[in-house]
């Protein structure tokens, strides 16, 4: 058994780490803030070196770039091209994510809640935040009569920038510690062989673009009321895993309460499931979280106007542009669209709509559905494999 790695300063860069919230995390797992050794060290500098060299300056503070190397097992040429993929699908995708982050509005989200319910609610005992998907009210047909595929998966990036701020960094103030992944729980309850067709290839199409653009956020997944015969094809797939990724999975039939409520608190849980939460309005629609609270929440990058955010350095490490630090800007700036209220500026994501109406704002496929995606092996070359540790 290898030995734990040795604590070490989070080898910070001053012209682009600019972070508000705790940078150092606990898991005593090599290649994570404050636990990196000296080569990996020299790794994250020669890959911002090339990056730079390459033209390339946003999102190369350190605790983005340290993701993109634990995907590749620290393989600097992998991560390199890992990275510049990336950049190039930001640009690309929908006419660019950072502008897509700001402008989408999901108006038709409770309508699609009726055949495919995905929230974020609340946090587990590790502190991190909890994403639901109920997979076994989906049919396509009638989702594309509400919505549309493109929609469907502008939204899905929207949330995974919001959950890597304001989520996350939300979630490490409380914490007191770094945290960059989820806990998410995935109910297959009602997919039998009529829908399983249909609901693989949605998370299977969904996946590839938390696989390839957002890396290492997964922390523990949960599937359960698996069917009969979904542990046994896993136990023949994971072989194919990462170990690492492997013991974050936990596949559980319709006796899941146990030790479901082993790592999420009861109280965090919606009843639902077997917990004692009940939101006014459901569960579903609160997006209850840290990310609401006023003394764990700061502006995101994505809510400031782009000459604040440029001149902010925008990202603490969790997705944001990431140039060059140069102060901080002024919180409430706005976002393009007008002025924003002193609450809106403490905690963009505040409304004073209905819950149903606030469901717009929130929710969607987390990156953890991606990071278990196993009809792959591990990469070759590069030495990751599908959904690599994080």
């Amino acid at each position: 058994m290898a030995a734990a790695p040795q604590k070490r300063p989070v080898p910070l860069d001053a012209k682009y780490d600019n972070y508000d919230h705790p940078v150092e995390s606990i898991a005593q797992q090599s290649g994570h803030p404050g636990f990196t050794t000296e080569q990996q060290d020299a790794q994250l500098a020669q890959l911002r070196m090339m990056l730079e060299s390459a033209g390339y300056k946003e999102r190369l503070d350190t605790l983005t770039l340290l993701r993109f190397l634990r995907a590749r097992k620290f393989n600097v040429e992998a991560s390199k091209q890992m990275f510049v993929d990336c950049e190039k699908w930001r640009k690309e995708f929908q006419g660019g994510v950072d502008d897509l982050v700001r402008n989408f509005d999901y108006k038709e989200r409770p309508q699609v809640f009726e055949y495919y319910p995905q929230y974020y609610h609340k946090i587990d005992k590790d502190g991190r935040p909890i994403y639901i998907e109920q997979l076994g009210k989906i049919d396509l047909n009638a989702m594309y009569k509400i919505t549309t595929s493109d929609r469907m998966l502008s939204n899905l990036v929207v949330e995974y920038e919001k959950n890597s701020d304001p989520r996350l960094p939300a979630c490490s103030r409380l914490a007191g510690h770094l945290l960059e992944t989820g806990c998410t729980i995935m109910d297959l309850k009602g997919v039998g062989l009529s829908k399983a067709s249909s609901v693989y290839s949605y998370v299977g199409s969904a996946s590839a673009i938390s696989q390839n653009y957002y890396p290492e956020r997964l922390g523990k997944l949960y599937v359960i009321n698996a069917p009969w015969g979904f542990s046994g094809v896993f136990g023949v797939v994971k072989r194919f895993l990462d170990p690492v990724t492997v013991n974050k999975i936990h596949i559980l039939g319709s006796n899941y309460e146990k030790e479901l409520l082993a790592q999420v608190p009861a109280e965090n849980l919606p009843k639902t499931f077997g917990g004692k939460c009940e939101c006014p309005g459901g569960c579903m629609f609160s997006d209850q979280g840290p990310w609401h609270d006023a003394k764990y929440t700061k502006t995101p990058w994505w809510a400031k106007e782009k000459s604040a955010a440029a001149a902010d350095g925008a990202t603490q490490g969790q997705g944001g542009p990431g140039v060059a630090s140069a102060g901080t800007a002024a919180d409430g700036a706005t976002d393009g669209q007008g002025g924003v209220t002193a609450e809106k500026a403490q905690n963009p994501l505040a409304t004073t709509e209905s819950n149903k109406e606030k469901a717009a704002r929130s929710s969607a496929p987390d990156v953890q559905p991606v990071d278990v995606r196993v009809s792959e092996p591990p990469t070759a070359g590069a030495g990751a494999g599908a959904g690599a540790a994080a």
